[in-house]
């Protein structure tokens, strides 16, 4: 086991090392950004307003609301990533990792943007009536020939083996851990009220999905904001501080490190980069399967909704996290039993402890891994579900939805250390044909969000007002009659269609 762990350790450090995703994922932040002028910045702000006010687009194709489609990709995202890929980060590379950890959500909003306009743009209806989506069909459909097909194909199996890991058992691991720590309640025990609960949910489909998420996330994410919140209040003093240190060894990568700076920066913004994207899945082609299925009139609506995503996750919750961490001094906490730095499992919930009053900062921590694990696991089991689907078609998916619920019992009763390398490595295995996808379809993304918002700036436009400056532009016709990809897992781009226009220059 410890050598098929150095294994997969070793695959992780090219995958996420300075030469493969990290200049990938920053360089498609950046060119897209260019491409569609800042567009995260400009539209923040009116796609807020559409995915947590308005919520839905009113008698839209769809099999759940907007919010409902933000709230299950965040329910996938904001989990254990924000409380122990935080610590990670900062642990190993200071607080100067946060601000990549910044950087990559900034740029990571663009890319989740153009990720949710595409999932919309290219979604099916399958055989059930439900909407399919995601990078394992607009690879496919968007870039013509086999290049897009074995894209597509690369995603749908990486996405598949990922969901037992990171969206699985070291989500179900986590919540049994701590449950067993704080209230000492057998792991087996855990375990089996997770897979019943896990199943419960899952046969409904993402209707089901939809509806547990819509009403747990909201709460989760104010609860530990709040709690994070009262640190900071308590240590505002501290707050000027970290945020210099964080802006100053972003670019020095002195302090958790040490040893040779030009080294140091490197592992700091490899963590920051890997730590950030593991925390909003900007990139990484799981959440646009969640945006598929939203009730929406345009696909560029839903991309904004999306977009808003990584807002959330990273700017607000990964801050939290962050800076609690550094204002409270846990990020270089020496344990007193072996005289090294305190794990990172241990950094967030020993940042809260000493900020909040009694036990209250070690039952926020517990509850919040519990809540946005279990999260996390209803989210990625939705991911794994449409790509199973597009791989065997519709007869595997109840199978899958029982496997996966039995697999969260053995990731409560297992020790995972091999898992989480493992889940590294398809994460990343994941992002690279995605990214590439995306980069060939921008000329698409960029023409078509380009009209949409010419004519709907501030996205108040109505189905008819839509339908009225959407008139005649290609492939609108067929997209609103679900036309472009039809009900094969196999087929082509429509000729002369978006599939088409995706692979010439803009």
């Amino acid at each position: 086991m410890d050598s098929l762990t150095a294994v997969f350790d070793a695959i992780s450090r090219v995958v996420w090392g300075p030469f493969v995703l990290i200049p990938l994922l920053l360089g498609t932040g950046l060119y897209l950004t260019f491409r569609l002028g800042g567009l995260q910045f400009f539209k923040l702000i009116p796609a807020l307003r559409l995915g947590i006010l308005k919520r839905k687009d009113q008698g839209s194709e769809g099999d759940i609301s907007q919010f409902q489609a933000l709230t299950t990709a965040l329910a996938a995202t904001v989990g254990t990533g924000n409380i122990v890929g935080v610590a990670t980060a900062i642990g190993i590379g200071g607080p100067g990792a946060l601000f990549w950890m910044w950087m990559t959500g900034l740029l990571g909003m663009v890319t989740k943007y153009a990720e949710g306009f595409l999932a919309v743009r290219y979604r099916r209806t399958d055989a059930a009536g439900e909407k399919s989506g995601g990078p394992q069909y607009y690879l496919e459909h968007g870039i013509k020939n086999g290049f897009g097909k074995a894209l597509a194909l690369m995603f749908a199996i990486f996405a598949v083996l990922a969901c037992f890991g990171i969206g699985n058992m070291t989500q179900g691991n986590s919540i049994a851990s701590n449950v067993e720590a704080s209230w000492s309640v057998p792991a087996w025990v855990t375990g089996l009220v997770l897979s019943v609960l896990t199943l419960v949910v899952l046969v409904g489909g993402i209707k089901s999905i939809g509806r547990v998420t819509a009403g747990l996330v909201p709460i989760m994410i104010v609860f530990y904001v709040a709690g994070g919140l009262y640190i900071l209040l308590a240590n505002i003093q501290a707050v000027p501080a970290a945020f210099g240190q964080i802006f100053s060894e972003a670019f020095t990568g002195t302090s958790a490190v040490g040893g040779f700076a030009g080294s140091a920066i490197i592992i700091v913004i490899q963590m920051g980069v890997a730590r950030g994207l593991f925390s909003n899945e900007s990139g990484l082609g799981s959440a646009p399967i969640a945006a598929a299925a939203a009730q929406t009139n345009h696909p560029v609506r839903q991309g904004l909704v999306s977009m808003t995503q990584t807002f959330i996750d990273t700017i607000i919750v990964v801050s939290f996290t962050g800076l609690t961490i550094i204002t409270t001094g846990t990020w270089n906490q020496v344990d007193p039993e072996t005289g090294e730095q305190i794990s990172a499992a241990l950094m967030t919930g020993e940042a809260f402890s000493h900020g909040l009053p009694g036990e209250w900062g070690h039952w926020v921590v517990t509850l919040g891994i519990v809540l946005f694990a279990f999260s996390t696991l209803l989210g990625w089991s939705y991911y794994g579900d449409r790509n199973v689907e597009r791989l065997f078609g519709r007869r595997a998916v109840l199978p899958f939805r029982v496997v996966f619920s039995l697999v969260v019992y053995v990731g409560c009763t297992s020790e995972l250390e091999v898992v989480w390398s493992f889940s590294d490595v398809m994460n990343g295995l994941m992002a690279l044909p995605n990214l590439v996808g995306i980069l060939v379809l921008s000329g698409l993304i960029a023409r078509e969000t380009r009209h949409y918002l010419k004519h709907d700036p501030q996205l108040l436009a109505d189905k008819d007002q839509i339908e009225a400056f959407m008139k005649d532009q290609p492939g609108w016709d067929e997209w609103k009659a679900g036309d472009i990809i039809g009900s094969s897992h196999r087929g082509t781009a429509v000729s002369g269609r978006p599939g088409e226009a995706g692979n010439q220059p803009d």
